[in-house]
């Protein structure tokens, strides 16, 4: 039986999927796979890129535990590629290599003043709340009015964040650092802005009900916004998940604080809509004072134009969340443009030739781009997969691709890398953390921490 040595470079649920279809479908092949992170924990953006209070996503970990803990997938985590392991040593040891690295920094937005100190990228406060290791342990929250720019799902997951009252964040795993950071928070009004109409938004109906469901934090909808086109009522009368979001919109248009009547809570959270961020204004030390945006009308095909009307509304504070972008990877041909790498189904090419580099594939957001739920992950891993299988030919020749090679190699060069038997002692190490103060778990940040407690040191 010909045998297959395996390597994913990504632990999330794009390389966890790989290796699981991999593993379930393959017959032909003797299969051996190792999975490397540069994280000491494994789930990537599960655990790193979600709200702690989304509690559907205890479900994706779950399922994403289950196929770890089968014990045949080896985990080689807090290794970073292209600094404890090169795409050479991957060759000298494996037959193939797959990519799920994902996406983790912001796109930009090419706006005026978008550089003002107080301008945040979405994604790097999203890693700070989800306790990500590798970004800064406290976060200015001494702003009283924010704007959020985007209509996705982390847009509103920031909005919600930032509106919520820390107290109520405490039945969630979010660390220690984040809870004292929010509850120091001074915002009081939160302002999400969209370039288009309620009908083209980009988030989810849950996410969209979940923030009706603060405590203490008044919806603001503005009447303005819903007088729809005839392709909005078409998308609503069409699509019931369009239709699910108009009826919440249409709910909240009864409540006092529909365009700033006035409700009684002590926080607000603004949906403005037909709003097209244009330049963010600073004061004079070069901080956030003001968004300016334009206002914006249907265009009779599910679109928008500008009207040319200008609009001003001061802020301390702006995130941006219009999308995420992928990083390149040393050794391994890169699309600066649309940061992903450059494939055919998931076979990676060459940048400029189109040609097909041998032994080399992606998937997941990496070679799609941050686009698609858990589902389109799997499908995706499938194709990847599927090409892998029939592309034996073309696989690399590796030197030793025993099973003692890689150990020894991060041993040599003073890795300290952690295991699956690590990341139970984590898991553990972190619940009863949580159990302490009657909690679920309390998440670990500090990486030499994470590493630590992992091997058991």
């Amino acid at each position: 039986m010909t045998k297959l040595r395996l390597a994913i470079v990504g632990a999330g649920p794009a390389g966890i999927y790989a290796a699981d279809i991999l593993l379930k479908a393959e017959r032909k092949f003797d299969v051996s796979i190792d999975l490397f992170d540069q994280l000491p924990a494994p789930y990537g953006l599960v655990r790193y890129g979600v709200a702690p209070d989304h509690p559907r996503i205890k479900g994706i970990i779950t399922a994403l535990r289950d196929v770890l803990d089968r014990g045949d997938i080896r985990i080689f985590g807090n290794v970073r590629f292209g600094e404890d392991l090169a795409l050479e040593d991957l060759q000298r040891h494996y037959h193939a290599v797959i990519f799920a690295t994902g996406a983790i920094r912001d796109a930009a937005l090419d706006i005026p003043g978008i550089d003002a100190e107080g301008s945040f990228g979405a994604a790097d406060f999203v890693s700070w709340y989800d306790g990500h290791p590798d970004f800064p342990r406290e976060w200015p929250l001494d702003a009283s009015s924010v704007a959020v720019l985007g209509n996705g799902n982390v847009a509103l997951d920031v909005a919600r964040v930032l509106a919520k009252h820390a107290e109520d964040l405490l039945v969630t795993e979010i660390p220690a650092n984040v809870q004292a950071g929010l509850e120091a928070s001074r915002v009081t009004d939160v302002h999400v802005f969209g370039r288009r109409g309620p009908a083209q938004v980009k988030f989810t109906p849950l996410e969209l009900r979940e923030l009706g469901e603060l405590r203490d934090v008044d919806m603001v909808v503005y009447d303005e916004d819903f007088d729809y086109d005839d392709a909005s009522r078409a998308a609503i009368a069409s699509n019931k998940q369009v239709m699910v979001i108009d009826r919440v919109l249409q709910s909240w248009r009864t409540r006092p604080s529909v365009n700033n009547a006035g409700g009684e809570a002590s926080r607000r959270l603004h949906l403005h809509f037909y709003a097209k961020p244009v330049e963010i204004r600073k004061d004079e030390a070069g901080r956030v004072a003001a968004i300016v945006y334009e206002r914006t009308r249907p265009d009779g095909q599910g679109g928008v134009v500008g009207t040319g009307e200008l609009r001003e509304i001061a802020v301390q504070q702006v995130y941006r969340a219009v999308g995420y972008f992928g990083s390149p990877l040393p050794g391994v041909p890169f699309d600066k443009r649309h940061g992903v790498i450059p494939n055919h189904e998931g076979q990676v090419l060459q940048k400029d030739s189109n040609e097909r580099v041998p032994g080399v594939y992606a998937t997941g957001w990496i070679k799609r781009g941050p686009v698609g739920l858990i589902g389109h992950t799997k499908s995706d891993a499938m194709e990847t997969i599927r090409h892998l299988i029939n592309d034996q030919g073309s696989w690399w020749t590796p030197e030793d691709p025993s099973d003692e090679a890689i150990p020894a190699l991060l041993a040599e060069r003073g890795v300290r890398w952690t295991d699956l038997d690590g990341w139970h002692r984590l898991d553990e190490h972190e619940q009863a953390l949580g159990a302490a103060q009657e909690r679920v778990r309390i998440k670990v940040v500090e990486r030499d921490e994470m590493v630590r407690v992992s091997r058991g040191e």
